[in-house]
């Protein structure tokens, strides 16, 4: 067996800014070739992990440490983090903040230009680089002007122009949709096993990442590791559901059946399961006695739009002939692809855009003629972003800001964002300032300010971006709450077990119209609306056909509903 690339001995580290530390005495050996997912709840300090793989700590993030990091056997402390980065190449969750370039050739090309690599040696490995990610059509392009994924395959290049030894991923999937977070996978897959590196990949979306074989997971709780084993022997266990990480539906689906599940069946992917035919009749009978849920009533619509079309400066045209409704009460989501005019629909609906075509209105009335102010007072709009919308320093202050705009008084602007903050999860955050927190953590935060207004419509654009399943689900439930009492919810996302588990209605554009509007059982059955949008197929359609059962949609929403029923009794 090789020597470790990467090595960890009895490591911890404290931020200067912290009163404890994040990291608790880690031992941790990564080879060459190996390919590792770190995965664990919010907070638990997977991040600060990846950050002393790649020497942004102690470099960049100070604090102190005790134990020993080694690179390729030699100290993080001792080397600098241009030294780091010959051996460590990191792909960012944001990758628009990794862009130096202002064409994907240019930004590939850095590394090389800084080393001082002479044409046309310096050509030649930038078209190889660009060849090995699928973008090499795309070279004279500006790096904004790509889509999600092509962003992530040219931050992908720029690293491996530089021939790294271990490819360090940052939350991957996070800004993409299913298909192209499926081909992201892929790629990383064929990328290790054409170069040989170790590849790491932080991420808390595990049935996603499973997608293709890994060898560790390392699952982090509290700053600690809890286990480095096999994913087989992870899913066998019940240790993703004690820490707060969502299992493969189908391993949820396998245990409400009463299949035990061991690590010899290589539960890890439905290619690989082995399930006796004992398991399979249990699934058939645990579907056959579970009742489906009633239909709700229909209610009076709430907002409806007609015929919508936009297009920006450039000519573009985001959407065209776009009509929807939605009705009061209801909790819905919207899928698609990236591009597709998700965003841009939510832009028009709160003003911050204006159609060229068509009409929208609400309860009725037609919103041509309010400000954005007042739309705002019906409609809460949470982005994608959350350093888009933070304007203060406190977290207190962030959530308080609407209502103190409004002139609440000061005792019941306590009172609300009080109880707002424990529901999201940030409660223990109150006195903090906003810069503290992780990604994840700002989500929750701009979430809060908008939930604690209580307006009559809420968009949310990926709300759950960046979140662990235990706040995941408190957002959600508190979200699921708030429709139980009318509110009405919509919801822009690419993550489907969202859709399946809140969203009742699925709204899909494609290309700037809508081309379905279903149940999202339907939707996540129905094979040419899939690859029309970029979504992708639930796994719990392909255990329905692995097991004999043909109502594959009807066992996705026998489910969908026997899980909702479960986790409110």
């Amino acid at each position: 067996m090789s020597d470790p690339i990467i090595q960890f001995d009895h490591f911890s580290f404290q931020y200067h800014a912290q009163s404890a530390p994040t990291l608790h005495d880690i031992s941790l050996s990564i080879r060459k070739g190996e390919k590792v997912l770190i995965c664990g709840p919010s907070g638990c300090g997977k991040s600060t992990l990846g950050h002393c793989i790649n020497g942004l700590i102690p470099h960049s993030y100070r604090g102190e440490s005790t134990g020993r990091v080694t690179v390729r056997g030699r100290s993080t402390a001792e080397l600098n983090i241009f030294e780091i980065s010959r051996t460590v190449g990191t792909v960012l969750q944001d990758t628009d903040g990794q862009f130096v370039g202002l064409t994907v050739a240019e930004d590939i090309a850095f590394a090389l230009e800084n080393d001082c690599v002479a044409d046309p040696a310096l050509h030649e490995r930038v078209e190889k680089a660009a060849a090995l990610v699928g973008v090499e059509t795309h070279l004279s392009h500006a790096p904004g002007d790509l889509s999600g994924g092509q962003k992530q395959r040219v931050s992908l290049a720029g690293i491996l122009v530089d021939d790294v030894e271990v490819l360090l991923f940052d939350e991957p999937l996070a800004n993409l949709d299913p298909a192209t977070g499926k081909a992201a996978i892929e790629l990383i897959d064929e990328i290790q096993r054409e170069t040989g590196a170790a590849v790491i990949i932080i991420e808390h979306r595990l049935e996603d990442v499973l997608h293709r074989h890994v060898d560790r997971v390392i699952l982090m709780g509290e700053g600690r590791i809890l286990a480095d084993v096999t994913p087989d022997e992870l899913l066998a266990g019940t240790l993703l559901q004690r820490s707060g990480i969502r299992e493969p539906l189908y391993i949820t689906a396998l245990k409400y059946a009463g299949v035990r599940l061991t690590a010899d069946q290589h539960p890890a992917s439905l290619d690989t399961i082995r399930l006796s035919e004992d398991d399979k009749a249990a699934v058939r009978d645990w579907f056959r006695r579970t009742g489906a849920a009633p239909e709700p009533p229909d209610t009076p619509t709430l907002l409806q739009a007609r015929d919508i079309r936009f297009a920006y400066s450039n000519g573009r045209e985001a959407l065209h002939g776009l009509s929807l409704t939605l009705r009061e009460g209801e909790m819905s989501a919207v899928v698609g692809t990236n591009g597709a005019g998700k965003s841009t629909f939510c832009k028009l609906l709160c003003g911050f855009e204006t159609q060229q075509a068509g009409t929208l209105s609400f309860a009725g009335e037609d919103m041509a003629a309010l400000s954005i102010k007042e739309r705002a007072d019906r409609i809460g709009y949470v982005m994608q972003n959350p350093n888009q919308m933070i304007s203060q320093t406190m977290i207190f202050d962030e959530v308080a800001l609407g209502l103190r705009m409004r002139r609440i008084p000061e005792e019941q602007v306590r009172e609300r964002v009080e109880a707002t903050l424990k529901i999201c999860g940030l409660w223990p955050f109150r006195n903090w300032p906003v810069s503290a927190l992780s990604f994840g953590q700002k989500k929750r935060v701009t979430i809060a300010a908008i939930l604690v207004l209580e307006p009559k419509l809420i968009l949310l654009d990926e709300p759950t971006a960046g979140q662990d399943y235990r706040h995941y689900t408190e957002i959600m439930e508190f979200l699921l709450e708030l429709n139980r009492r009318g509110v009405t919810v919509l919801m822009v996302t690419h993550d489907m077990h969202l859709m399946l588990e809140y969203a009742r209605r699925a709204i899909v554009f494609s290309d700037g119209a809508v081309i379905a509007d279903a149940k999202s059982a339907e939707v996540l059955t129905d094979g040419d609306v899939i690859s029309r949008a970029s979504l992708k197929e639930t796994s719990l359609y392909a255990l329905a056909r692995l097991c004999g059962i043909e109502d594959g949609r009807g066992f996705v929403a026998r489910f969908i509903d026997y899980e909702r029923e479960a986790a409110h009794r």
